[in-house]
């Protein structure tokens, strides 16, 4: 047994403490733990050896897939389950990471599958009261009660399930550690045991994870490198509308994003997106419609600003679903190309409907909201404004315009403004604009 010390943020391995991460630059976040070391195998004591092949060589065949029944869920993995995949799935407390892996059981035992979900946080009469509150009467779902990883490999091996959920991989340990559920031996230990059952049974397994105050899992970041799928879930707590988003994937894309609704009989799939996007009164100062994409899905979303007057000594710059720095470069730019000076305003930037993302193509959406909040005058109704802005006030095009302009025209918008530089062909209903002048000139027409 040897002492190191991992990073709880990026992973890093060291055999010395220091305050600082030496690798991500982390403030004490170095967590001290145990490696269990094995004999040194001499050379020429290894009797099954391994041969390397041709990559054109091989034989494959298509992925087998196991749909889940529910379209949203399917999209976010690529089309469904596969056999041995290890998923990790985290998300802020109360946002419905258990509520989604329940329903899951629901889903696969009613197409005859035999699903074992196994909860280190809660007794068996907790999981009870919410099974029945969210209909989960499949008689293919058995639950073990657990704290103990050994118990779950055993429990997968004796009874073959079709998948197996673990909630959550922070409060199971191995017995023979000394660490205490939850440390980094422990999780390291756990999730390697966990995978290593998955892989050559066959099991699909989904692990349940928690996350740290920056939102992302915790434990050490070598967690997620282990699995095949990260999956987190977005959304304000007191919001009904939740966003499941894959940000690894190895059996599909990592664009894709499934939109649900959480009521009193758990998550429902959202049918029409673009209602959970848009409010109900677009006709204000300060309000722009744009178009994102995510994966094959484009969304109309809405675009919230207020630039008021300040009453601090330093003007506040907030952002709800953007990054900070994105709303910085976007006031330079006005003020450089239009000379409306905002120094002594307080901005305001909101998302409507919890969504995030970092879509270049909102940046004209973003800057019409800002004139129209400026000038308090409201923009004309049924407009959409795609693209992306140059640091020059130059507008730029954008990747799959023509998805993003047929899904604005599906829903009745009349005017859409995209780049000058775009290969698309101008129309009473596409007006290109070439930099971010025009555009002003534009709205005040």
């Amino acid at each position: 047994m040897a002492t190191i010390f991992f990073c709880s943020d990026c992973g890093h391995e060291t055999t010395k403490w220091s305050g600082k991460c030496p690798s991500c630059g982390s403030w004490g976040t170095l967590r001290e733990s145990t490696r269990v070391t094995g004999k040194n195998v001499k050379h020429g004591e290894v009797n099954n050896r391994v041969v390397p092949e041709r990559i054109i060589d091989l034989k494959y065949g298509e992925i087998d897939r196991l749909p889940t029944g529910n379209r949203e869920f399917d999209l976010v993995l690529g089309g469904g389950i596969v056999k041995g995949m290890v998923s990790l799935i985290g998300g802020e407390p109360g946002i419905g990471k258990s509520t989604l892996m329940l329903q899951l059981s629901q889903w696969l035992g009613s197409l005859n599958k035999k699903i074992l979900y196994c909860s280190g946080e809660e007794s068996a009469e907790q999981i009870r009261l919410r099974s029945k509150r969210l209909q989960v009467s499949s008689e293919n779902v058995y639950l073990l009660c657990t704290n103990d990883t050994d118990h779950i490999v055993n429990a997968m091996s004796d009874h073959h399930p079709d998948l197996t959920i673990v909630d959550s991989i922070q409060s199971v340990s191995v017995g023979t550690l000394e660490s205490v559920a939850g440390s980094i031996a422990q999780l390291r230990e756990s999730a390697n045991r966990l995978l290593r059952c998955s892989k050559l049974s066959g099991i699909p397994l989904f692990m349940v994870g928690h996350v740290t105050k920056e939102g992302f899992v915790a434990g050490p970041k070598i967690l997620e490198h282990m699995v095949d799928t990260v999956l987190y879930f977005e959304g304000e707590l007191r919001n009904q509308y939740k966003i499941l988003r894959a940000v690894k994937n190895r059996f599909g894309s990592t664009n894709e994003i499934g939109l649900f609704e959480m009521t009193n009989l758990g998550l429902v799939q959202v049918d029409n997106p673009n209602n959970i996007f848009l409010s109900h009164d677009q006709h204000q100062p300060g309000t722009s419609i744009g178009c994102i994409t995510e994966g094959s899905r484009s969304f109309i979303v809405e675009v919230q600003t207020l630039a008021t007057s300040s009453n601090y000594g330093t003007p506040q710059r907030v952002v709800v679903g953007l990054e900070q720095k994105k709303l910085a470069i976007l006031l330079a730019i006005l003020e450089k190309n239009l000379s409306l000076y905002l120094r002594n305003n307080d901005v305001f930037v909101n998302l409507t409907g919890g969504i995030r993302s970092s879509d270049p193509s909102l940046d004209l959406a973003i800057l019409a909201a800002l004139i129209s909040s400026l000038k308090d005058k409201a923009l004309a109704p049924k407009t959409v404004f795609i693209g992306e802005v140059g640091l020059n006030g130059e507008v730029r095009p954008v990747s799959q315009l023509e998805g993003r302009i047929k899904e604005a025209q599906k829903l009745g918008y009349e005017k859409i403004y995209v780049s000058g530089y775009s290969k698309i062909k101008a129309s009473p209903k596409v007006i290109k604009i070439r930099d971010i002048k025009a555009l002003y000139a534009a709205l005040e027409s």
